[in-house]
């Protein structure tokens, strides 16, 4: 299965749902993040199989 990316539009429709003011470490980037979330949902694979261009998998996963 190819990669999935949200695009800007939906990310954007997005965005007001995502925290803004977070405290300790920063958040990375959201889009990056979701997408990978995303594609592991509708490829239907394991966490641990997500490819490495959506971060690292535990994110992934703890998001």
């Amino acid at each position: 299965m190819s990669e999935f990316w949200l695009s800007e539009a939906q990310f954007e429709r997005l965005r007001p749902l995502l925290p803004d003011n977070v405290r300790g470490v920063g958040r990375v980037d959201d889009r990056r993040v979701i997408s990978g979330i995303i594609h592991v949902l509708k490829s239907g694979g394991r966490w641990v199989d997500a490819p490495t261009c959506y971060g690292p998998r535990k994110t992934l996963y703890n998001r």
